[in-house]
């Protein structure tokens, strides 16, 4: 009785239950309180609102079912914002990705490769609405203020010029008619005659620079001479029409045939005067100034047009996020055990090989984790689409956070709008469980 009374004394008190951190769960849960207070109105609730409400009509007040869901797969706006949605979680990620493992792969290799990084990872500090202005104005159609059409357009000129004479067009009593885009003489032409061939509307700041002051053509016994000029003098009343005057200039490069039935038995070009010579074989058929003279001038790619809005502002989003999947991958790079690429290499791997078979396989944690954030990332991509589609093509570049900011409060339809956020949670869910597997099997190892 006495030792058992001992034992019973010698019993230690119970103790508080304490956190792996040693402090009292109790003070851990106070000190969690506010952060799952916040937690709880800015994400639980209104998760819990949007499911509750997606099953309410447009009022708010009737009980919808299933209705707005059934809207998902039958309204036209939300189902090409799918297909976007679709084309932007396939491409978006795996360029940027395949970028960013690029750039740090090769920026190891390279004596400023820290400045690189920074250039490249510099867009990330500029916010969506910022990159979308400035994307909008990359893509502008006009050569003179869009980037990307400037660059376009001048790697297009380099191969296929554009005509110097795009409103050129027979004037007041002109020897020439309009003819398949270009122009034809009245009349045939023979050797030893002159031919004056008359054009306007071509303003004196876009003539070509070789252009110089027009002059009569010199009659040639076995040819035929002709010129072709701008026959306009400023000033009402001057100047002679059809003969060329002291201000007024030659179409320098101005291309001219001589057809008969249907085919170009010779060609000439303009010299800088305007003058051009052609052939004895060229007796007895029409001139002709080929619509190749009047060709617009080509204006490059309408970048935010029907069918290439969507992959221009995925580009967009590939330069500003480029950068983070650059930085992430270069960390894991610098994990990589360098023994295992130099036994690569005196195994007789070839650069290529060894990026393929050693680097790729070992950085694989390392970019599905930055593909798969990625992902979740561009499910809810909204600014760069809003900002950069012009209203004409926005209906064309929707996305589904796009449609849900459309449905909500441009149509005033909350039912439908909850449905699609409802919707979108749903397609993030099983991206994110999928990272946070990945990441908790990273940390066990």
């Amino acid at each position: 009785m006495a030792s058992a009374t001992a034992g019973a004394r010698k019993a230690p008190a119970p103790r508080s239950r304490k956190s792996v951190t040693g402090t009292r769960r109790s003070v851990a849960a106070l000190f969690l309180l506010p952060a799952l207070v916040l937690l709880g109105a800015l994400v639980v609730y209104p998760i819990g609102y949007s499911v509750v409400r997606s099953f309410y009509d447009q009022s708010g007040d009737g009980f919808a079912g299933i209705d707005n869901y059934k809207e998902l797969f039958s309204d036209d706006g939300i189902r090409t914002a799918l297909k976007n949605n679709i084309i932007w979680v396939v491409f978006a990620p795996t360029v940027t990705t395949a970028l960013g493992l690029i750039f740090a792969v090769l920026t190891e290799r390279v004596r400023w490769g820290t400045a690189f990084k920074l250039v490249v990872f510099m867009p990330m500090a500029i916010s969506m609405l910022a990159a979308g202005i400035i994307f909008r104005l990359v893509y502008d159609q006009d050569p003179d203020k869009g980037v990307a059409n400037a660059v376009w357009v001048g790697v297009h000129d380099t191969f296929a010029q554009s005509s110097a004479f795009p409103k050129a067009h027979p004037g007041r009593e002109s020897p020439l008619v309009a003819r398949g885009g270009g122009f034809v003489t009245r009349q045939t032409v023979h050797t030893g005659e002159t031919v004056t061939l008359p054009l306007v509307g071509v303003a004196p700041d876009r003539m070509p620079d070789g252009a110089r002051k027009a002059v009569a053509p010199t009659p040639d016994p076995g040819k035929i001479t002709g010129t072709t000029w701008q026959d306009f003098t400023r000033g009402k009343g001057v100047g002679t029409l059809g003969a060329p005057d002291p201000t007024e200039l030659g179409y320098a490069g101005m291309r001219i045939e001589a057809v008969k039935d249907g085919k170009v038995v010779a060609s000439a070009t303009a010299a800088g005067d305007g003058t051009f010579t052609l052939p004895a074989k060229a007796d007895g058929a029409q001139l002709r100034l080929p619509a190749s003279n009047f060709k617009e001038p080509y204006n490059g790619l309408d970048w935010l047009g029907p069918s290439l809005v969507t992959p221009a502002i995925i580009g967009s989003y590939i330069w500003m996020w480029a950068g983070f999947a650059m930085v992430l991958i270069a960390a894991g790079l610098a994990g990589v055990p360098r023994e295992l690429l130099e036994a690569a290499r005196v195994d007789g791997a070839t650069e290529w090989q060894v990026f393929r078979r050693v680097t790729v396989p070992l950085l694989a944690p390392v970019l599905a984790v930055v593909a798969v954030t990625l992902m979740i990332n561009v499910l809810k991509v909204f600014d760069l689409v809003f900002i950069i589609a012009p209203g004409s093509s926005q209906d064309d570049a929707n996305v589904l956070a796009l449609e849900l900011y459309r449905k909500g409060f441009s149509e005033d339809q909350p039912g439908v709008a909850s449905a699609i956020a409802v919707f979108l949670l749903l397609l993030v869910i099983p991206v994110m469980w999928f990272n946070i597997r990945r990441l908790r099997r990273e940390v066990r190892r």
